[in-house]
């Protein structure tokens, strides 16, 4: 039987359970065995950049890693994004039309997205370490909804309108989010669960 378990993967963790190689850093290397015991045949289901932080799936369903990440399926993934400089309408409405960006050395045009600035400061735990702040230049946080998952594609759209992100958090997938889940969280979820969540489908 299937195992399904939803984490919030912390800050500058790397979305494996194996450490990866040549990381050019003689800092140790964080990984997901350093916060999760799971079973040898789960793994992450798609992946989540080492400096972004949030939630991560892992599970030892085939099926539903090929459900989640392929493209035809368009499943929406909410982030919350902390990002520098005074942000306005016209850059939120630039993010939900699509942007162009770098992708594998080419351009690309982001699909049409949601977007908007959070009216007061998301109920977030602090990162460890916190984002460098200068007193002179704001940090608000806007939310960013996807259907697509490009490399670094967050990063790139918020630095294509001239608003570098500074912390980045995937706060839900489908209807699974992180609710009040702290970094190293850790729940089960039945199969019915899952697959209700993410696709609207009942499993016995």
């Amino acid at each position: 039987m299937h195992r399904y378990f939803i984490v919030y993967k912390p800050y500058l963790t790397h979305t494996r359970f194996s450490t990866p190689e040549g990381t050019g850093s003689d800092e140790p290397v964080k990984t997901l065995r350093d916060f999760f015991s799971v079973p040898k045949d789960v793994y992450p289901v798609g992946r989540l950049d080492h400096d972004s932080e949030g939630l991560l799936l892992l599970s030892s369903d085939p099926a539903l890693n090929h459900r989640l990440l392929d493209p035809a399926f368009q499943h929406e993934r909410e982030y919350w994004v902390q990002v520098e400089g005074d942000i306005n309408q016209q850059a939120i409405d630039q993010l939900q039309k699509g942007v162009s960006i770098q992708v594998d050395g080419k351009q690309y045009q982001t699909r049409p997205c949601q977007a908007g600035l959070f009216s007061q400061l998301p109920a977030l735990p602090e990162r460890n370490p916190p984002i460098r702040e200068r007193k002179a230049i704001a940090a608000p946080w806007i939310h960013i909804t996807l259907t697509e998952g490009k490399n670094r594609q967050v990063r790139r759209m918020t630095a294509a309108v001239g608003h570098p992100t500074l912390r980045l958090v995937r706060y839900r997938i489908g209807d699974i989010s992180l609710g009040n889940m702290l970094p190293g969280n850790i729940k089960e979820l039945s199969r019915n669960s899952i697959y209700q969540k993410l696709f609207h489908e009942k499993h016995p």
